[in-house]
């Protein structure tokens, strides 16, 4: 029989991960800031002047390292380039990766007016000025004081990361103040209606590499009638969509919330607003942003929920969500788990009696060959304006559809009443319930009705895409029914809701509905 092995040493205390770093971490760093200093005191010099910040970061540092700089008058603009080592790891084992961001004198606490920019790991350089900044950075005054260049390690190599940062203080006249153009919060709609958007892209602001001017008209390509901007911890692009939005094309201004232990979709901000994404689900302070976000009118809706990249599978539960992305990008496995979670959630809520979670679809958009609108929503809206759109999200009178090709409706009616999608059916308990869903837009796709019980009809579209099914229930049987439909396998096979087998029953989602919530009348 083996024995035990001997205990492991207690572990060094994990650094408070607020902690400002002023040097602690290496020699190097208090050279540096010296350095800085002394730089700094030559304030009427004209010459630009550089300094470098070093140091040293362990396994274990703190989520967000504070690299203060002080900064005198006259200065015109801040410039900052940084790298890090990237030392060999073992097999499976993450290597060193670091975001990179800068606060200015009003400090770094969360929520802080003091953030002026943020580009992740996206960019190795960046400025700011009075009348312009890179792309994720806000152009403003360049105003005396303490400024804090904000490292970010989401993941160190055993052996630590080696930081280097180069601030270049440029002085001379101060540009013209900078005027941001926001787009307006109405479009020309078609009164009460369907309206297609993807609330979910990112552009040069954040770590994607589309202008903002190639999402607007990638949004009007796929038929789209609204977009959400939602650029990674940054509020810097909702300056620049005013000329790009039109009476065809509502955009909203938002931000994709990047914490370490989720992402998260803060839709329809004030333009301007940002959202703080500095914390952890244990640090309590995910509720505080939330109501940020709904003292607005905003919507929080959790993102990906299960996508496997590090820092992105969401723990902080959805009691506080206003929806959530069950759908994201491409149809994969991951997507599969989300809508399975956000199912079973349904008929918990509504057995006690709460309010439902609605479900959204996105296309989280970077790149090419990345789609916009694929997938998207499709929203009965009073009207193409801000709050009308939100309030329809807020209630799930919307459906998610892979293209603008894809049409679907699903109502359910019995006993002289009839509702839609997000809304609700109260008949008496044996009344006969007609489900009736017309689809057109899916060759070959296969028709799904599920409802708390699970799947209880299959039925196949024509060759053509399109048809219409209906089945029929009661409110004793279904607390809810939402559809499905789904594109056939890899292997041409319509696949089978009630089997069981060593792969995937279904192929890729072509579209999915919010449900018809039914209850049985009291008596």
């Amino acid at each position: 029989m083996p024995t035990d092995p001997a205990p492991a040493p207690a572990p060094a205390p994990r650094p408070d991960r607020r902690t400002v770093l002023r040097g602690t971490l290496a020699t190097g760093a208090a050279t540096a800031l010296s350095l800085a200093a002394t730089t700094a005191a030559a304030a009427d010099a004209p010459a630009d002047r550089t300094f470098t910040l070093t140091g040293h970061l362990p396994t274990g540092a703190p989520d967000f390292v504070y690299l203060p700089v002080e900064v005198p008058d006259g200065v015109r603009e801040i410039a900052v380039s940084y790298g890090y080592d990237k030392p060999p790891v073992p097999a499976g084992t993450p290597g060193n990766s670091c975001d990179i961001g800068i606060f200015d004198e009003r400090g770094t606490d969360l929520g802080s007016d003091g953030f002026r920019g943020w580009s992740g790991g996206f960019r190795t350089e960046f400025s700011v000025a009075r009348d312009a900044a890179t792309p994720g950075y806000l152009p403003g005054p360049i105003n005396p004081g303490t400024w804090h260049i904000v490292l970010g390690p989401y993941q160190v190599a055993p052996q630590g990361l080696d930081y280097r940062v180069q601030v270049t203080l440029r002085f001379g006249e101060p540009g013209p103040e900078f005027t941001p153009h926001y787009p307006p919060e109405r479009a020309r709609g078609r009164g009460r209606a369907w309206y297609r958007g993807d609330c979910h892209l990112h552009t040069v602001h954040s770590d994607g590499r589309r202008l903002p001017a190639e999402v607007a008209a990638g949004a009007r390509e796929a038929g789209l009638d609204f977009i959400v901007s939602t650029d990674h911890n940054t509020s810097s692009s909702h300056a620049v969509w005013g000329p790009l939005a039109g009476p065809d094309l509502l955009i909203l201004t938002g931000e994709e919330v990047t914490t370490r232990n989720g992402h998260w979709l803060a839709l329809g901000l004030p333009a301007g607003e940002f959202v703080d994404w500095r914390y952890r689900s244990r640090d309590e302070e995910y509720p505080r942003f939330v109501r940020q976000v709904h003292r607005s009118g905003g919507l929080v809706v959790p993102a990906h929920p299960y996508c496997p990249y590090v820092a992105c599978q969401w723990k902080f539960g959805y009691e506080q969500a206003d929806a959530v992305e069950v759908w994201n990008g491409p149809w994969t496995y991951d997507d599969e788990s989300a809508v399975d979670t956000w199912d079973a959630q349904l008929a918990v809520a509504l057995r006690h009696g709460r309010s439902w979670t609605p479900a959204m679809g996105n296309s989280d958009a970077h790149s090419a060959p990345q789609v916009i609108g694929s997938p998207h929503n499709v929203v009965l809206a009073e009207d193409l304006t801000r709050d009308a759109l939100l309030d329809g999200l807020r209630a799930g009178r919307s459906w998610l559809a892979e293209s603008a090709a894809v049409r679907l409706d699903l109502t359910v009616t019995g006993h002289g009443r009839r509702a839609g999608i997000g809304e609700e059916l109260t008949v008496p308990a044996d009344a006969p319930l007609d489900v009736r869903l017309t689809v057109s837009g899916v060759p070959g796709g296969t028709v799904r009705l599920l409802t708390d019980e699970g799947q209880m009809h299959q039925e196949p579209l024509a060759a053509d895409g399109s048809g219409t099914v209906v089945w029929r229930t009661t409110a004793s049987l279904a607390a809810y029914v939402r559809a499905e439909v789904r594109h056939p396998r890899a292997d041409g096979t319509p696949g089978r809701g009630n089997a069981m087998g060593p792969d995937l029953p279904w192929g890729p989602m072509a579209a999915l509905t919010n449900p018809v919530v039914l209850r049985a009348e009291d008596r």
